[in-house]
């Protein structure tokens, strides 16, 4: 970390820092008083957030510097280096993506690929990686903006951030490797709208389990009162059902039909059983009890969750006259009926796979007003039981 010091002999004012691997200190004419250490500590600030983005420029600070001069001449040969021995984007993300292969999850390197094939290579595939410029990547994604899903919408900001967040790790890799500065340096990701949670009230969810089919009844009461992701209760196999600690293990998922272990440490996880959900199992180890899959079909495979969402989930929410929703939103649903019950913050979290609390009170706390005494309710009664039981004081003071 750098430093703003003053010489003995002339009590002026010099920068002390690294840069490229070289300790560098140029003067300044200003004397060592406090408002001109805070002046230049600040432009310290600055020089270290630009080194650390990647993105200063020595001879815009210190033009006459010998360093300047040396740094541009250095700056200049890994330009015409990288302008002449890059790969090609196609051939160096083939590489990248096979040294990248054994620390994802299956399903992650399909995404990987597609990403690629659908949108990278067709756009920079012939380009060299160290010819690659910030401009072309913003003009590229100002581009998948004007791209249109299978429903005719326009590509959200979080598509968009999951297509480029590739190319940015691959650029990434070859500035190392290449000894070029990464153009995407700087490029922040876009800002993405909160996602959309509308939680089931107890009365519709009790109205659902009432008339859904009686061969899915058993699967929605365990989504609506655990908070299983989809993969979860899909994937979730009878050894992982503890009856007797009255526990479900979660410890893997079905994604893109096959079981993976699940995505995070804070996913690995036990949830305790409710009375209702502890009978629903019950109920359905009659039917799937020889199976390996608690829920699946009459093969004893797992079942295909677009299937199920559009065979059975949208036809029932349309004939109770409910608003559609995704069955994702089941698992909203168990996270406002706990909060609403006023069980611990942290059990929940527990329960729903997440490490801290954080995105209970951000994401839900609006649905419990209570929960965070945020409704005004406290502070109504303070008012009341003070003003009632003082009136003329309280009459006087007006």
């Amino acid at each position: 970390m750098g430093s703003v010091r003053a010489r003995e002999s002339t009590q002026k004012l010099f920068f002390d820092f690294t840069y490229r691997g070289k300790r560098c200190r140029e003067q300044t004419a200003l004397d060592d008083t406090p408002a001109n250490r805070k002046k230049l500590l600040a432009i310290l600030k600055r020089i270290e957030a630009e080194i650390t983005l990647g993105i200063f420029e020595y001879n815009k600070y210190f033009p006459d510097s010998p360093r300047a001069q040396e740094f541009t001449r250095q700056a200049e040969l890994r330009r015409a280096r990288a302008a002449h021995d890059t790969p090609l984007f196609s051939e160096f993300s083939q590489t990248w993506l096979d040294e990248m292969r054994i620390q994802w999850r299956r399903s992650y390197i399909t995404t990987i690929e597609g990403t690629l094939e659908n949108y990278l290579i067709p756009e920079f595939g012939e380009s060299e990686v160290g010819h690659i410029t910030r401009q072309e990547i913003l003009s590229f994604r100002a581009s998948l903006a004007k791209v249109e899903t299978r429903s005719k919408k326009p590509l959200s900001a979080s598509r968009i951030n999951r297509i480029m967040t590739p190319l940015r790790m691959i650029l990434g890799e070859a500035a190392n490797r290449y000894e070029f500065t990464s153009p995407y340096q700087g490029i922040k990701s876009l800002k993405v709208p909160r996602s959309d949670v509308e939680p089931f009230s107890l009365e519709e969810v009790r109205l659902i389990l009432q008339t859904v089919r009686e061969d899915f009844r058993n699967y929605y009461t365990i989504r609506f009162f655990t908070g299983l992701r989809t993969g979860e209760i899909d994937g979730l196999q009878w050894d992982c059902v503890d009856f007797q600690r009255r526990q479900i293990l979660v410890r893997q998922a079905l994604v893109n039909g096959e079981i993976e272990q699940t995505k995070t440490d804070g996913s690995y996880r036990h949830i305790e059983m409710s009375q209702l959900v502890f009978d629903a199992l019950k109920d359905q180890q009659k039917a799937t009890g020889d199976n390996i899959f608690v829920f699946c079909n009459r093969e004893g495979n797992p079942l295909n969750h677009n299937n199920v969402t559009k065979r059975i989930w949208y036809p029932l929410l349309r004939h109770l006259g409910l608003r559609r929703r995704r069955p994702y939103q089941t698992r909203h649903t168990a996270a406002t009926l706990w909060l609403a019950a006023g069980e611990n913050p942290e059990w929940i979290a527990r329960q729903m796979g997440h490490t801290t609390t954080e995105m209970l009170f951000r994401v839900y706390s609006r649905y419990v007003p209570n929960l965070t005494r945020k409704d005004g309710s406290a502070f109504e009664r303070l008012l009341i039981t003070e003003f009632d039981s003082n009136p003329r004081e309280a009459g006087s003071d007006a």
